[in-house]
């Protein structure tokens, strides 16, 4: 299976025939977070429903700069996964939308309990034996993917344990968009390709337990 993950897109996506030839490599297409720069409903749809006409599957996560109504959209689309899990081809999908608390007071914040919270619900229903695929906004803490420039790490220490626990394949995040790059939890690879605009997309192919992530770049 190859799954592509485009991150923090904040309403300003490439020409969509860079778009299509990049998501028509995937199986699954992966929308990490910030879809909008502080839009909601219809900034979304914008941004989301040309997307959509050019990808086989897609599931996606509303980050910390997307309103209430990115997740109302992506709810009628059938493609939200924040606190929820999606099976696909034998695969497990399950998803993180907003982010920790930040200085700057954005509009989808969620505290580390409620992280947590949200982490335990999306795992109803999931055979424990089941491979995974998580789709997290915001990244785990103390890894290559959370560093800001100063060189502190800003990641949840929940979604940590979350990958510690059950070693999802990878993790697909976003949020940081200068700490672009790839680690590893145990056996789960994390892979933050940045924001979009800047030209990196994640790149994962996922063949029963091998995995292969790299960061490509669109231009």
């Amino acid at each position: 299976m190859i799954v592509i993950g485009l991150a923090d897109i904040h309403g300003s996506p490439p020409d969509m025939d860079i778009l299509a030839g990049i998501l028509s490599q995937a199986d699954v297409g992966l929308l990490i977070g910030d879809l909008t720069n502080f839009g909601g409903e219809a900034e979304a749809d914008s941004v989301v429903s040309p997307i959509l006409k050019k990808s086989r599957k897609i599931f996606a996560v509303s980050g910390n700069c997307d309103l209430e109504g990115v997740d109302a959209y992506l709810n009628k689309e059938g493609i939200n996964l924040h606190g929820r899990r999606e099976v696909f081809n034998g695969i497990g999908f399950i998803g993180l939308g907003g982010s920790l608390i930040t200085p700057f007071g954005t509009p989808n914040e969620l505290t580390e309990s409620e992280i947590a919270q949200v982490l335990k619900k999306s795992l109803n229903r999931i055979s424990e034996n089941m491979p995974l695929v998580f789709v997290s906004h915001q990244p785990p803490i103390q890894t290559a993917c959370d560093r800001l420039s100063t060189g502190a790490h800003v990641g949840s220490l929940s979604v940590r344990e979350f990958i510690e626990t059950h070693q999802p394949l990878v993790c697909f995040t976003g949020h940081i968009h200068e700490s672009s790059g790839t680690d590893k939890i145990g056996k789960t690879h994390i892979i933050n390709p940045g924001q979009l605009g800047r030209g990196g997309y994640a790149y994962a192919e996922i063949h029963n337990e091998r995995v292969m992530v790299e960061i490509r770049r669109w231009r």
